[in-house]
């Protein structure tokens, strides 16, 4: 279970990545939800959502006892759980998708409030958790700028 747990919390070792594991993960993560979209079911990504956040709880608490230290960088399923919630139950384009990649790398480094202090929580839970709170603060960047620039951000405009 260990070797499942590491796979999956180094997002099919992406995190092994040399230079910037968090940044790969990302990608991943927007790959990983641009994916999910084409399939067409917005029940589907939150479902899937909803499991990789659990599954990557699990993870990244087995994972951190395997590299014996705290939210080392290999872990990376933080980072793909933090795509999918920055663009969850956003319409975006191409560049929406981007602008959320930005949105979520920096609030993901700059970890602005409670998300440093989520980071304490235990485990898994403390890997997983401040990067929700950056994916929330970016998910909120991404609609703002879907409301102000509409035909850059968002795929469709509703009426």
């Amino acid at each position: 279970m260990r070797a499942l747990a590491v796979l999956i919390a180094t997002g099919v070792y992406v995190g092994y990545i040399p230079f910037a594991p968090g940044t790969a993960g990302s990608l991943l993560g927007l790959i990983l939800v641009a994916a999910t979209r084409s399939v067409g079911l917005w029940g589907l990504e939150v479902v899937c959502l909803v499991a990789v956040v659990f599954i990557g709880v699990w993870s990244a608490g087995v994972a951190e006892r395997h590299f014996q230290r705290k939210d080392p960088g290999p872990i990376v399923i933080d980072e793909v759980v933090g795509m999918g919630i920055t663009l969850l139950g956003i319409p975006v384009s191409w560049p929406g998708m981007v602008v959320g990649f930005v949105a979520f790398r920096f609030f993901d480094v700059v970890k602005p409030f409670p998300a440093r202090a989520a980071e304490r929580l235990p485990g898994g839970w403390g890997v997983v958790i401040d990067d929700v709170v950056a994916a929330l603060y970016g998910n909120i960047v991404v609609r703002v700028l879907g409301w102000a620039l509409p035909t850059l951000i968002l795929s469709s405009v509703r009426s």
